[in-house]
């Protein structure tokens, strides 16, 4: 897996050249605890990098998703919707929220890799 991480707690896993993939980290699923709701973005919409793609809702509160990287959302995950706890029971792959063509691949330069990311999150 070729993961980065954002400061609002999503991960990009940029292992597919067509379409990075966008999930919540385990910290932010942990934080909020179990996840009852994920509105997801339309396929074909445009993001740039910071906005807010979703919303996560979960019994202790409600959060946004920003959108890591700029991009158009490809396509979402039909099976969260329908199942919202897979954002809980398997944050890293099957409960990934969207996947996004990269309009501007540079900006995964300033995200956190595994390591740097493990660090900023122990102390947040």
């Amino acid at each position: 897996m070729s993961l980065k991480f954002s400061k609002d707690h999503e991960w990009v896993n940029t292992a597919d050249a067509n379409a990075a993939v966008v999930g919540i980290t385990v910290h932010a699923q942990e934080a909020l605890g179990d996840v009852v709701f994920v509105d997801l973005p339309a396929v074909g919409a445009s993001f740039a990098q910071g906005d807010v793609a979703g919303v996560v809702e979960s019994v202790k509160a409600a959060a946004d998703v920003y959108m890591p990287v700029s991009g158009e959302i490809v396509e979402v995950n039909e099976e969260l919707r329908n199942d919202p706890s897979l954002a809980n029971s398997d944050p890293l792959a099957a409960g990934w929220f969207f996947k996004v063509k990269l309009s501007n691949p540079a900006e995964l330069d300033g995200l956190m890799d595994e390591t740097a990311y493990g660090n900023f999150a122990a102390s947040a």
